[in-house]
């Protein structure tokens, strides 16, 4: 848990400007849209398989 603030604090405007220039260095302006559409829709679709297993689960108790 501790480690983890720590981590976290250390993130800062410098740093995070500076991943955004590795991405776009990385895979260029046209192509960050679609892997942006596919990380949504990857995340849509783990959200509602998580709430099927929900309602799956409260159905057997």
């Amino acid at each position: 848990m501790i480690s983890s603030n720590i981590f976290l604090g250390m993130i800062g405007a410098p740093q995070i400007i500076l991943i955004v220039v590795v991405v776009l260095l990385l895979f260029g302006g046209k192509k960050i849209p679609e892997l942006m559409r596919g990380l949504g829709s990857g995340i849509k679709e783990f959200k509602d398989a998580s709430k099927e297993e929900d309602a799956a689960s409260d159905k057997k108790e």
